[in-house]
């Protein structure tokens, strides 16, 4: 199973990286021929997009590699530090992209040869069609957190290369102004996913805890097993596709010491079963006496 895993993911990111590729020489070539801001900012995106692609594939590798004596809790958050330098780079070209569009929208230029970026508008969405799709059959077999996220991007690639498709087919008839503010709303889109990448990648930095629905059935768990009162000073945190959870679990008070690693042994178990991805579990146990102490005390 996880050779298939590592072989799904690899294939994954090898076609998403050629077909990127693809995109680039395409639409540069096109953007060489027009001058039109739109499809720059196309171009723009597609760079970005190989760039991130490439960078998931070298630093999920890392990512992936077992817990070592120098990081016990293994390399999850290397993604979400090549995730904060992604947002850094996206949002310099953004900015360029976004002053390149008005000052087009202020000097306006002919558009040359844009029947040849609208055919290349075409052929980005077909390959862009095929990248998603890749990508949801392999996210249905292996659940990668890392293909989802990218599968995410490139559907909204293809929304983007319609708006560019949509801008080179207005100025074709005349409609000068529809290539700059294309461009801007290129830049502003770019913009936002940037923004997105930037907010995650610090949830994981930061160890923000879990949704809410999450904990609640992680406590829905622990406590549907016979042995156990309650569940008090729950704490969990995300680092690249590990869960990490603390609890504390409220037991008999005259339940012997090997009876009382069993329960925690049992209800450990069950958590990772019906839980979601990889988790790592810590339980401490409580007599109840004493969590009954503990929480009049807080």
């Amino acid at each position: 199973m996880a050779r298939s895993y590592d072989s799904l993911v690899r294939f994954s990111s090898i076609f998403t990286i050629v077909m990127a590729g693809l995109m680039i020489v395409a639409k540069a070539s096109a953007w060489l021929s027009s001058g039109s801001a739109a499809m720059l900012g196309s171009l723009t995106d597609s760079m970005l997009d190989v760039t991130a692609s490439l960078m998931s594939f070298f630093v999920l590798s890392y990512a992936l590699r077992p817990a070592d004596d120098d990081h016990r809790f293994g390399h999850g958050k290397a993604e979400a530090l090549a995730g904060l330098g992604q947002a850094a780079f996206i949002s310099g070209s953004a900015c360029f992209l976004a002053f390149h569009g008005v000052e087009r929208l202020f000097n306006p230029v002919v558009i040359n040869h844009s029947m040849m970026g609208v055919w290349v508008s075409v052929f980005a969405i077909f390959c862009t069609l095929l990248v998603v799709l890749v990508q949801h059959q392999v996210v249905k077999r292996t659940q990668s957190i890392a293909i989802k996220a990218d599968s995410m991007h490139y559907k909204g690639d293809i929304l983007l290369n319609i708006a560019v498709l949509v801008a080179l087919l207005l100025s074709h008839y005349g409609i000068m102004w529809a290539d700059s503010v294309f461009a801007i709303g290129v830049a502003g889109y770019l913009l936002y996913n940037c923004w997105d990448i930037a907010r995650e990648s610090a949830d994981h930095l930061m160890d923000k805890e879990l949704p809410e629905e999450e904990k609640a059935h992680i406590i829905s768990i622990a406590t549907s097993h016979e042995a156990v009162y309650g569940v008090h000073n729950l704490r969990t945190r995300q680092s690249g596709k590990i869960k990490f959870v603390q609890l504390h679990l409220e037991l008999d008070d005259d339940m012997p010491l090997m009876r009382a690693h069993q329960v925690a042994d049992e209800v450990v178990a069950q958590i990772q079963v019906q839980s979601e991805g990889e988790i790592d579990v810590l339980v401490h146990q409580d007599p109840v006496s004493l969590s009954v102490t503990e929480s009049a005390n807080s």
